[in-house]
């Protein structure tokens, strides 16, 4: 009997909690150490994913599937294709990375610390493989309750709550209108078909007139675009990046964030391709100014968190451009940035970490000068900082330029605009590295700070590795998403038969 390595993958975390119930609350160390090996085996048990994963086929796989409410058409339906299958393996790699980084961070309430964080990797990976659209909600809103207590009880206590509930709020929000769109579907696929069913595969081959994909696309939408999150719906990011502990930080810039986007995928632009292709300038337009925008606001934070807060409004919205140029190398551009962005900005949030754990301030104006007495952080600072620009060697470079690649075929001056957003990248990142790490050492403070530890070393090295590999040789990694790819613009690109006009939305009609 094959093992149901899905169900695995999400229950083990959750079984790994009742454990964790009953050790010592008074023991921080086996607190921190169970979760490190819970998250270990978690992280080893995905790999079975990769090697088992057949790379030529398009399709989803490792499916399991059951029945759970069959009267309402829900069911227990999990699998993973190439889209999937990165995001999975991104998760699993960065717990284990986040205990590690908690070890002296977290001295309060340590167990129901321990206790989110494994309830949030059951919800990302629910997220990740759900094919039943009952199911993905059900743990989308799951990932919601630990985020926001993580926030809420770990973050910074001058702004923590405020920035906890404003991350709930927006979130809530964009749920509610999905949650309309989901049903509104349930009940039009009923009408049509006879049948009620949450199956998202099934309703890939519904036909849904114009006017209804019109709305619809749009509630998905907005409620993807407040997770990405899009200009201008980011306003949430920087106050729950600023004010989450830096493990709050790293899991929300690597994972959550891709939630968004990876719903775009799945969800908005396969159920709804016509919508999907009429929405094309909007929202390219608004990655666009994402881009240039958040580039630009990075530029003057003073706060090494905020900085790289709007830094993902920018990266991501390479991301969302990407997806929405419909051909091979804009969405496999869009996927592998996806992972490049998880690696990198989660590399500079533990980066401030070290910092703030040594320092207790963020502020760029309280450094100067470290790369003195921090050789080997300065020397892994400014790998993680390059990967960032998109220098060509490291991840980065990888993922913009088939972005830049695959936009530049839909239209010109998009792509143009866009790259004007590496320039930025360059100024903002390099400026602030040259003022935290160069120089004198002016601030005593700093003369004598300690460099890294091997521990700390230890939970860099797998980021720098696929920073590296992946700017190297992204052929690995791109060939996993290759079959999928060519299945979803083969999709897209029928939909785009067809011009698109309001006279759609006004008379109500099908096409």
């Amino acid at each position: 009997m094959q093992l149901p390595i899905l169900s695995v993958l999400i229950f083990l975390p959750l079984v790994g909690i009742v454990p964790l119930l009953f050790l010592d609350q008074k023991n921080d160390k086996v607190l921190k150490g169970y979760t490190l090996a819970l998250s270990l085996v978690e992280f080893l048990l995905s790999l079975r994913l990769w090697f088992g994963f057949n790379d030529a086929y398009g399709g989803m796989q490792f499916v399991e599937r059951h029945h759970w409410l069959p009267q309402y058409g829900v069911s227990y339906y999990l699998g993973v294709d190439g889209f999937s299958l990165l995001l999975i393996l991104l998760a699993t790699l960065l717990t284990p990375i986040c205990v590690l980084a908690t070890w002296n961070d977290v001295q309060t309430r340590v167990k129901e610390f321990m206790i989110c964080l494994l309830f949030m990797m059951s919800g990302m990976i629910g997220v990740f493989v759900s094919l039943d659209i009952f199911l993905f909600y059900v743990f989308w809103e799951l990932q919601l309750i630990p985020m926001y207590l993580l926030i809420g009880v770990w973050g910074n206590p001058a702004r923590r709550v405020y920035a906890a509930v404003k991350f709930f709020l927006y979130t809530m929000f964009g749920s509610l209108l999905m949650l309309v769109a989901i049903l509104v579907l349930y009940f039009y696929n009923a009408k049509v078909t006879g049948t009620y069913t949450f199956d998202l595969l099934q309703l890939y081959g519904l036909n849904v007139p114009f006017h209804l994909q019109f709305w619809m696309f749009l509630a998905f939408a907005i409620a993807f675009a407040i997770k990405v999150p899009m200009f201008p719906f980011h306003t949430w990011l920087p106050d729950a990046h600023t004010e989450a502990p830096t493990v709050g930080s790293v899991i929300l810039a690597a994972v959550l964030l891709k939630m968004g986007t990876y719903g775009f995928l799945r969800f908005n632009m396969p159920l709804f391709p016509e919508a999907a292709h009429y929405f094309v300038p909007l929202f390219c337009i608004l990655a666009i100014i994402g881009i240039v925008y958040g580039a630009l606001v990075s530029m003057v934070q003073p706060d090494l968190k905020r900085l790289i807060a709007f830094s993902s409004v920018s990266h991501l919205g390479f991301v969302m451009l990407g997806l929405f140029a419909f051909n091979m190398q804009g969405v496999q551009g869009g996927v592998i940035q996806m992972i490049n962005h998880g690696l990198s900005t989660g590399a500079l949030f533990l980066i401030v970490g070290c910092i703030y754990e040594r320092r207790h301030t963020r502020l760029i104006a309280d450094f100067g000068g470290l790369s003195t007495p921090m050789p080997v952080f300065a020397t892994i600072f400014m790998i993680v900082a390059l990967s960032s620009i998109g220098l060509p060697g490291l991840n980065g470079f990888v993922g913009e330029f088939l972005i830049l690649l695959g936009s530049f075929q839909v239209n010109k001056l998009y792509a143009a605009i866009s790259a004007t957003g590496v320039i930025f990248a360059a100024c903002y990142m390099l400026w602030m590295f040259q003022r935290v790490m160069f120089g004198k050492v002016t601030n005593e403070k700093n003369m004598h700070l300690k460099d890294l530890s091997w521990r700390e070393i230890g939970y860099f090295a797998p980021l720098l590795l696929f920073i590296v590999w992946i700017g190297v040789y992204p052929n690995t990694f791109l060939k996993k998403t290759e079959a999928t790819t060519a299945q979803f613009v083969a999709k897209m690109s029928k939909a785009k038969g067809e011009k698109l006009t309001l006279s759609h939305l006004v008379k109500g009609e099908a096409r």
